[in-house]
């Protein structure tokens, strides 16, 4: 019996990602005068693990590591401008319309009749909540739950908070890291949902087969799943 349903948000409702990789692409063409793009991809992921534990993810970490590794690559030669520009498209980024992935607002509307929804998404507080606004699915969720990080603890957390049980649980999202892989080791069902790309620091290898773990392609195939999941016709 499913209790609840925890469902992602970025590349799962909405898409991200390539956000970050349009803003990447400009980034490594503004230093191309110092650095190959190789070099530059290289020292900018390099940086932006070691202020994981400071910044957090999102867009404003991004910013402050895309800074710090511009300093880094030119010898602190880095113009003002340069600076200006990095901020600019950073600034960009958190104005970008949100973008519903084709069949969300129906799916979560179907879902929202029969089952607790909870919206379990990462990142920068204040941008992860004007996207939410701004998405206009809000009202399909009984809770929304904003971590700053995806593991077995947290999803232990959320789910002792909402009085779920592991094994009535599913979780529905595009990352085996994040989203996938420390649910089933809590003991709940994962749903994967493979977006366009996905950012290295969220690649994991896909767990073995087992009746808790299923990929589908899309969102608009959810419903018919859970209700096979449930034994509905």
């Amino acid at each position: 019996m499913i209790e609840a349903i925890g469902i992602d948000a970025d590349d799962t409702l909405w898409h991200n990602e390539v956000i970050f990789e349009e803003t990447h692409a400009r980034y490594c063409e503004l230093l191309s005068r110092y650095h190959d793009a190789r070099t530059v991809e290289r020292t900018l992921y390099a940086t932006e693990m070691r202020n994981l534990e400071l910044f957090g993810y999102g867009i404003k970490g991004y910013a402050l590591s895309s800074i710090e590794t511009a300093i880094a690559l030119t010898n602190g030669e880095i113009s003002a401008e340069e600076i200006r520009a990095i901020l600019e498209s950073a600034k960009g980024m958190m104005r970008h319309p949100v973008e519903l992935l084709k069949g969300v607002t129906e799916t979560l509307a179907a879902l929202a009749d029969s089952h607790d929804l909870i919206l379990i998404t990462k990142g920068d507080l204040r941008d992860q909540h004007r996207k939410i606004a701004k998405s206009g699915l809000a009202a399909y969720f009984a809770h929304t739950e904003v971590v700053a990080e995806k593991d077995r603890k947290t999803y232990a957390r959320i789910l002792d908070r909402c009085r779920v049980r592991p094994a009535g649980f599913v979780m529905v999202g595009n990352s085996l890291k994040s989203d996938i892989l420390p649910v089933l080791d809590l003991g709940g069902t994962g749903i994967h949902i493979p977006y366009l790309t996905t950012w290295e620091h969220e690649k994991a290898t896909r767990p073995e087969q087992t009746e808790r773990f299923y990929q589908i392609d899309s969102i608009g195939e959810l419903p018919d799943l859970l209700a096979r999941l449930e034994g509905r016709s």
